[in-house]
């Protein structure tokens, strides 16, 4: 093969065998790619399909962000809308969950009746009429990542930073953006554990889709503890409310404002980073971007209605059904909590059915984990500090499990921020 764009077209057209393309793969894996190979590598996926074009007015207007993903990251559903509300156009494609890690997609389709998989004419639409929508990937676009993706899952060769580079760019790339932000995570429950790995792939990330023209800001996030208090794809809906009324929780808050402040500012509109991360604050406490969410809610296919009161939103959810379980788990410890382990958490969830171990499992939407407590509060024994959300009965091992993952000292603990580097 005389250059990648000619072994991607290989692998696209079904000319080339899986043996040949996993060999390919396993040799990346190993040797890395340099930067000029990633770059070829990233712009042949992007080619691979249809590209979206956008009209001309919108020139600098087209975003979204991307996250490697956590426990509890809900961070694209009060995202997007509160963009739409401040200008911009948002058509973001988000994925589903596996393993450990939720995935957008899942989340939103916990609303009854909305639709992700939208066509590439209705995603057109959308964005014209209200300027955003979070839907799935299409057939059209990046053909060449899907069986790259699949291939590399049963090789073990996802952790490949210019593999994962020119998969999530690609993606990005054929969206016709303007600006891009990623928010790379590092920690116990993130895809690459170590800070210096998440920071590889994170100039990585940025430097090509810089090259290709994509005004792209990496941010590093620690993702050892859950983002905000719910954990779960229904629940998770429930905090993305809170926090599009201007009372989610203050971690999750910040990345909103931080990330949406940096593609304002990127796109034109804010003075600076700091002035469109104040724009979007205030679009989460003037109701603009809640009914932005809604008017996205009603355009997928579910019901605004459904949002109007908790006991429509918890009823429309599931949340209230008769056959859902709870059951309170009660602090062992006294002190200043330090620690809540976002892999303990992430591990009930998915053995009770709230995420996927392989793409074609079943999930539950509505069972999940709530946190009545974070991280520097002060916690008695006894006190409530967790509520899980349950179809089956709970075994001894399970509640053992989850008390194991809240830890706390006698010492004062520093509320730090999640965000520890931004890399342009």
């Amino acid at each position: 093969m005389e250059s990648i764009s000619e072994f991607v077209n290989g692998i696209v057209t079904g000319k080339l065998e899986d043996e040949v393309v996993v060999e390919w793969l396993k040799q990346i894996f190993t040797d890395g790619l340099s930067d000029a190979q990633t770059i070829e590598l990233t712009k042949s996926m992007r080619d691979s399909g249809k590209r979206l074009e956008w009209p001309a007015e919108w020139a600098n207007l087209v975003v979204d962000k991307h996250s490697t993903g956590g426990v509890g990251d809900k961070v694209s559903i009060p995202l997007a809308p509160a963009l739409a509300a401040c200008g911009l156009k948002v058509p973001m494609i988000s994925g589903r969950g596996l393993g450990h890690t939720g995935g957008t997609l899942d989340k939103l389709e916990s609303i009854p009746g909305f639709r992700v998989d939208l066509s590439i004419t209705e995603l057109y639409e959308q964005i014209e009429k209200i300027g955003v929508a979070i839907v799935g990937q299409t057939n059209d676009l990046v053909p060449a990542d899907r069986r790259l993706y699949a291939l590399r899952d049963v090789t073990g060769t996802i952790a490949s930073i210019p593999l994962i580079t020119s998969s999530i760019v690609s993606k990005k790339a054929a969206e016709g953006l303007a600006a891009l932000v990623l928010d790379v995570k590092f920690g116990r429950a993130a895809f690459m554990n170590e800070r210096s790995e998440a920071t590889k792939l994170a100039h990585s990330m940025s430097a090509i889709a810089n090259e290709l023209g994509i005004r792209t800001t990496s941010i590093l996030s620690e993702m050892n503890t859950p983002l905000g208090c719910a954990v779960g794809n229904a629940l998770e809906i429930v905090e993305s409310v809170e926090t599009l009324c201007g009372r989610g929780p203050l971690d999750l808050e910040e990345l909103v404002c931080v990330q949406g402040g940096v593609l304002l500012y990127s796109a034109g509109i804010a003075m600076d980073e700091n002035h469109g991360a104040v724009i979007i604050h205030d679009s989460l406490n003037d109701g603009s971007a809640f009914n932005k969410f809604l008017e996205m809610v009603e355009y997928q296919g579910g019901k605004p209605e459904n949002f109007l009161t908790d006991t429509t939103l918890y009823s429309s959810l599931g949340l209230l059904d008769s056959n859902l379980k709870t059951t309170d788990i009660f602090a062992e410890s006294s002190g200043n909590i330090y620690d809540i382990d976002a892999m303990i958490i992430a591990d009930i969830c998915l053995n009770i059915g709230a995420g996927r171990k392989s793409l074609g499992d079943d999930i539950d939407y509505r069972v999940g984990v709530i946190l009545e407590k974070q991280i520097g509060e002060l916690i008695e024994i006894g006190d409530l500090w967790a509520t899980i959300y349950h179809s089956d009965e709970l075994d001894d091992k399970k509640i053992k499990s989850i008390q194991s993952a809240l830890l706390t000292t006698d010492n004062d603990v520093e509320i730090k921020s999640r965000i520890v580097e931004m890399i342009k």
